[in-house]
């Protein structure tokens, strides 16, 4: 389903949360699966057009490559929980835990299309021009979005941080290609773009 901006009382109707399950699965596919879903938080809300998986294991992109640590716990936990971390000293970042317990894995939520809240968003993020701005990348969805550390470690299957799906879902045409900004595994195909954005993030 293309969505345009909506009130958040037409977003619950026409949407339902993510169950648990669908995070307990392989990253990659998780991953792919996310392009289309609507990240929510408190009043804002957006729909996901741009991930990447880091898969654990053998990815020495991923945090969890070092092991389990007090930063990374949340990754190898129950899935469906948020993973939110700060770079540049500015920024933070939005990743939600898949894969089953104890099994690292985890998607970076890079871009999203605003439909709830865009005023909201708009305030949070001044130096935007247009809405195509407010959550074109990592650190600006966040800001957009409200997210902070405060939500690292939060249950994304209930609550006011939430990934839900339309009720009558159509099929998403995918652009698979290298992830951005890493250098250590830098050639795993594991980004993954909603088609009809590949004007704005690749033209």
């Amino acid at each position: 389903m293309k969505a345009g901006p909506m009130s958040m009382a037409e977003l619950e109707e026409q949407s339902e949360t993510l169950p648990r399950e669908f995070y307990e699965r392989d990253t990659a596919q998780v991953s792919r699966d996310l392009l289309g879903k609507i990240l929510v938080h408190g009043r804002v809300a957006g729909v996901i057009v741009e991930t990447e998986a880091y898969v654990g294991g053998d990815d020495l992109a991923s945090h969890s490559a070092r092991g389990m640590t007090p930063r990374t716990k949340v990754i190898f936990g129950p899935p469906g929980h948020a993973y939110v971390y700060f770079i540049y000293g500015m920024y933070e970042c939005l990743n939600l835990v898949a894969e089953p317990e104890g099994t690292p894995g985890c998607v970076l939520i890079r871009a999203l299309d605003p439909i709830c809240g865009i005023s909201t968003m708009f305030r949070r993020r001044p130096t935007a021009r247009k809405e195509q701005d407010l959550a074109s990348g990592p650190g600006k969805l966040t800001l957009a979005m409200g997210i902070t550390r405060a939500q690292n470690g939060r249950d994304v299957t209930r609550g006011s941080l939430v990934v839900r799906k339309w009720k009558l879902e159509t099929p998403v045409e995918i652009h698979v290609t290298k992830r951005i900004g890493i250098t250590k595994c830098a050639d795993l195909p594991l980004r993954f773009v909603r088609k009809e954005k590949d004007v704005e993030f690749f033209g």
